[in-house]
Formats: structure tokens, sequence, C-alpha cells
């Protein structure tokens, strides 16, 4: 990974070199978050979830780096008129692409969370269903298990 270091990011542009500095680094770390995500939705897709989790702090490092980079492209007016038109609409398409696919990664970790959480609230009603007095209501059909109840579920994070 590479960081911004801290003088670098305080210092606004002043020429051409430094933006397209500025532009290159951004894009360096953009196709390294996009790396990062890629490989973190297909071990989410494949279930591999702590293989998958122990990606967010590079990911957090890298999401940081990327809103630095793109925070000082933008609070600097004048750092268009360095960059040719094909050069700020290559860095747009760029931008559109990691959108996109910031997108299907945030869909697929939504997506596992809530099957997870449906696994979960299933776990808990057949045990708390299991753990009720099984009686029958006035109708002659089984009634349904008082709140009471209820058992908390303990899960394991070490697995």
């Amino acid at each position: 990974m590479t960081a911004t270091p801290a003088s670098k990011a305080a210092a606004a542009p002043a020429g051409k070199a430094d933006v397209i500095g500025l532009i290159v680094h951004l894009s360096g770390v953009m196709d390294e978050l996009l790396a990062v995500i890629e490989k973190e939705t297909a071990l989410v897709r494949a279930g591999k979830l702590s293989e998958a989790a122990r990606l967010s702090e590079i990911k957090g490092q890298l999401a940081q780096a990327y809103m630095t980079d793109a925070g000082r492209l933008k609070a600097e007016p004048g750092m268009a008129a360095h960059l040719a038109p094909g050069e700020i609409d290559d860095l747009r398409r760029r931008h559109d692409l990691f959108h996109a696919l910031l997108q299907i990664n945030l869909t697929v970790l939504a997506t596992a969370h809530a099957v997870s959480e449906g696994i979960m609230r299933g776990v808990h009603d057949e045990v708390a269903r299991k753990a009720a007095p099984q009686t029958y209501g006035a109708s002659g059909r089984p009634a349904a298990p008082p709140r009471s109840s209820a058992q908390p579920l303990t899960v394991s994070r070490v697995l």
C-alpha cells in the first residue's frame, strides 16, 4: 500500500507535475483498493467470511488514502486547469468503474449479512420453540410459545 505523507497532503499542488503526481497516486490507490474489494467479494461469495474479515484493516487504510487524495483533488479548483480534457474524462471513467465495483461489493456484503441474520433468527426461533412447553389453547390447536420462554443465543466468533 502506498500512503500519502501528511506533509504532502497538507500542501496544495503548485503545478502540473504535482497534479499529475496526485492523479498517479490516486490511480494507484484505486487499483489497490479495487484489488482488495474484488478479493473480499470473491471470499464472501465463497463463504470464507473469516478470510474476508482479515481484509478490513487494509481496506480501511486504502479507503482513507483514496478519500484524502480525492478530497485534495476536489478542494483545489485550479487543478483541472493543469489537465487535458481527456485526462479528466479518463479519471471520471475510472471513478465510475470504481463506484460500480464498490456497489457490487456492498451488495454482496449486505446479502451475506441478511442471510446470516436470517439463519441466526431461525436458530433462535427453533431453540425457543423447543424450550417452550407444548400446550394446546382453548381452540384445541397448539398454543404459540410465550415470549418469556425465549432464551438468549450465544455465538462464538472464534470459529
